[in-house]
C-alpha cells in the first residue's frame, strides 16, 4: 500500500511536470513572430486575373498572410486596385471607348469615372502584337477573355478581406501600394491622403495592425511619415519599394530609409549576384544591410512560370530568396506554392 501511494505521488509529480514543461512551452509553440510570410501578389495572379476579387479569395483559401492591393484614383476621386495607372493592359477599354486615348495611345484610370471603368470587362494582363491582336502575357493562366472579372475599389476589396477575417476567425493582413503619386499629384489629386484616409476608415491606423503600406517614390513616403500620419494620428509601417536603378540599396541609404519606412521591397533579382547557377548561388549584401538597420525584407516577385536560370524549379527558388537570402517575406504570384514551401520547413503555420 505505501509503495502503491509512493508511486501514486511520483506520478503526480511527473505529470505536473510535464504539464509545466508543456505550459512553458507552448507560447514558444505560439510565436508566429518567426516566421515568414508569403505576400499574395495581386492575389493568387498565378491562377486567376491579377486583383480581381476571386483572385484574391484563392490567395486568401490558399494560406497568404497579407494579400496586395495596388491603388490608382479614378476621375471622380475614388481608389481602385489596379496595378497600372492604365486600363488598357487588364480591360476591354479600348473596344468600349476607342476615343478615350490619350496622344500617346494609352487609357488612363484617371481620365474615367468609377461607374465607366466598373463598366469594362477585366480579364488576364495582354500586350498588343506587332499584327495588332492581343497576346497573352502569361499564356499557362486563367485564359484571355474567359468569364467576368471587374475592377473593384480599395474599400470593396477591405470588406472583402475583412469579411472573410470575421467568417474565418483569421487576421489575414492587406498590402496596398500607392502608384505614381507624382502623376495623380499632377493631375491635382492626393492620392496618398486618399489611401490613409480610407486605412484609417476601416480601422488600420497603427504599427501592430495588419497592414504594410508601400511606395516606391522615396519622397512621398517621408511626406506620409513626417507630414501626413502625424496629422491624422497614424502610425502605420511603411515599406520603401526598390527600383531598377539600385540606388537605395547601398549601404548608407539603407540607413536613411530606416529614418522613415520599417522595411524595403527590393527586386528578389538584385538579392542574387547575376552569374549565380543553381549549383553555386552568390548573395549581395542587400539582405544583410537592411537587417542591420532593423528593416525588414519584403522582396518581388516570385512566379513559378518565370524562374531565374540560378533556379530549376520554384521550390529551389523560394530556398534561395527565404533561407540563403534571409528575407522575412516574399511577394508570389502562387502563395499556395510559399506557403507549402514554408511550412515544410516549420517556418508557417
Amino acid at each position: 500500500m505505501q509503495n502503491h501511494i509512493k508511486s501514486l505521488i511520483a506520478s503526480m509529480i511527473l505529470a505536473s511536470s510535464v504539464v509545466g514543461m508543456a505550459q512553458a512551452a507552448e507560447p514558444l509553440a505560439k510565436d508566429k513572430s518567426a516566421d515568414k510570410v508569403v505576400i499574395a501578389h495581386r492575389g493568387a495572379s498565378g491562377y486567376l486575373p491579377e486583383h480581381s476579387l476571386p483572385a484574391k479569395a484563392m490567395a486568401y483559401a490558399q494560406g497568404a498572410d497579407y494579400l496586395e492591393q495596388d491603388l490608382v484614383m479614378t476621375k471622380d476621386n475614388e481608389l481602385v486596385v489596379l496595378h497600372d495607372i492604365y486600363l488598357d493592359r487588364v480591360t476591354d477599354v479600348a473596344d468600349r471607348f476607342p476615343d478615350r486615348a490619350r496622344k500617346d495611345g494609352r487609357y488612363y484610370a484617371i481620365d474615367f469615372t468609377l461607374p465607366e471603368i466598373k463598366s469594362l470587362k477585366f480579364t488576364e494582363g495582354f500586350n498588343i502584337g506587332k499584327d495588332g491582336k492581343k497576346v497573352q502575357s502569361y499564356p499557362g493562366r486563367f485564359p484571355m477573355g474567359k468569364s467576368d472579372f471587374r475592377v473593384h475599389t480599395f474599400q470593396e476589396e477591405i470588406e472583402f478581406v475583412q469579411g472573410l477575417n470575421h467568417s474565418t476567425g483569421k487576421n489575414i493582413g492587406i498590402y496596398p501600394e500607392i502608384k505614381d503619386a507624382a502623376f495623380h499629384q499632377q493631375a491635382g489629386k492626393d492620392i496618398s491622403t486618399k489611401t490613409l484616409e480610407v486605412l484609417k476608415q476601416y480601422g488600420y491606423t497603427n504599427k501592430s495592425d495588419k497592414v504594410y503600406l508601400q511606395c516606391f517614390d522615396a519622397n512621398e513616403l517621408k511626406r506620409i511619415k513626417n507630414e501626413l500620419e502625424p496629422k491624422m494620428g497614424m502610425d502605420l509601417k511603411l515599406i520603401q519599394l526598390v527600383g531598377d536603378d539600385g540606388s537605395l540599396l547601398k549601404p548608407d541609404a539603407m540607413k536613411n530609409i530606416a529614418q522613415y519606412a520599417d522595411g524595403i521591397g527590393p527586386d528578389y533579382h538584385t538579392l542574387v549576384v547575376e552569374t549565380s547557377t543553381p549549383d553555386n548561388i552568390k548573395l549581395t549584401n542587400i539582405v544583410k544591410e537592411a537587417h542591420t538597420n532593423n528593416l525588414k525584407v519584403h522582396p518581388f516577385t516570385i512566379r513559378a512560370d518565370k524562374l531565374p536560370k540560378y533556379a530549376t524549379n520554384v521550390n529551389q527558388l523560394f530556398d534561395i530568396i527565404y533561407n540563403q537570402a534571409g528575407v522575412d517575406g516574399v511577394f508570389t504570384d502562387f502563395p499556395d506554392k510559399g506557403v507549402q514551401f514554408l511550412q515544410k520547413q516549420g517556418q508557417h503555420q
